[in-house]
């Protein structure tokens, strides 16, 4: 593995890793973005799309990017809950039992197609994904820092999927959409792999090392920085509120989104390299950070009514601070 550079500014390290990702994944900006601010906030990623728009990949450039500890599983309607978070094998030798660590023991968890497994494995996350933490035989093991779980889902196969529940999609910090590529974007991606692109060979690909947990650390530690001040914290509760009060929504954005709210713009506002936040910060993060967090009522899914269009509609009614 090569050696990341040492003593870097924290944001050149972090817009390295997006260079790097780009290597592998073409016209995904916003969901590259995404997962930056996600690693700045400690925070979980939901990614949604159709198969073949490098849903899997980006997360593995990502990982290849990083001098951290990587797990990928694939989840399946057979996986048990301790098939994530680990088991206690009893030793007949030693006459004794000890905990084995299952992959959830890493710093970034690739949960691939999520939604493939039942509720009582899905659940196995909840603990670690909210208390970084995984308790056996009694005993609460804490998980390393930095610790990100990073899942995604097929939304158009439904037969032998299992939907998060609220609770726990609740515990995501954003839900990225990734969509099909513009045709340029498609032309020059095809035309990558008939130059002889590897998906599966990211090393060959040019795909390298270019930031460290320390890295990721300094940033974080200047993200804590950016001012965000009363006015903003101000709109971005009012966001929320007003989502509680739509006619189709059943269920609407609770004060933990707010705060994932404000610190998702607070990293996004330090990435494009402002030390406080204005309302268009909100406003680029408000889909990603709030969609997911939102219960419509029946009657309005029925009548074509999305999350999406129901947050479009409270951003261009809540009044922005000047």
């Amino acid at each position: 593995m090569s050696t990341p550079p040492t003593e870097s500014d924290p944001r050149e390290a972090l817009n390295a890793v997006r260079e790097e990702i780009g290597k592998a994944v073409v016209g995904q900006d916003p969901a590259i973005s995404g997962l930056l601010v996600a690693l700045l906030c400690r925070g979980h990623v939901l990614i949604e799309g159709v198969p073949g728009v490098a849903k899997t990949l980006l997360v593995r450039a990502l990982a290849a990017s990083l001098d951290m500890r990587s797990t990928r599983v694939q989840f399946t309607p057979d996986l048990m809950p301790s098939d994530i978070t680990g088991s206690i094998i009893y030793h007949a030798a030693a006459e004794r039992f000890s905990f084995r660590e299952g992959p959830v023991f890493t710093n970034l968890l690739i949960a691939d197609e999520i939604n493939r497994t039942p509720p009582k494995t899905q659940a196995a996350l909840l603990e670690a994904m909210e208390e970084r933490q995984v308790t056996a035989d009694g005993q609460s093991r804490m998980l390393p820092d930095p610790f990100v779980v990073i899942a995604t889902q097929n939304p158009v196969e439904q037969e032998g999927t299992y939907p998060l529940p609220e609770a726990q999609l609740d515990r995501f910090l954003l839900k990225l959409t990734m969509g099909l590529p513009s045709r340029v974007d498609e032309t020059g991606l095809v035309a990558r792999h008939m130059a002889g692109f590897d998906p599966h060979d990211l090393a060959a690909a040019g795909v390298r090392v270019v930031a460290s947990a320390a890295d990721v650390a300094a940033a974080r530690e200047a993200v804590r920085g950016v001012s965000v001040g009363e006015e903003i914290v101000g709109y971005g509760v009012d966001l929320c509120r007003a989502t509680r009060t739509v006619p189709a929504v059943q269920l609407g954005v609770s004060p933990r989104g707010a705060t994932a709210l404000l610190h998702a713009a607070r990293a996004w506002a330090w990435l494009v390299g402002r030390d406080y936040v204005t309302p268009d910060d909100v406003k680029a993060i408000a889909r990603p950070a709030l969609s997911h967090r939102l219960g419509l009522r029946p009657e309005a899914e029925m009548d074509g009514t999305t999350a999406e269009g129901v947050l479009d509609h409270v951003l261009a009614t809540v009044a922005v601070p000047r």
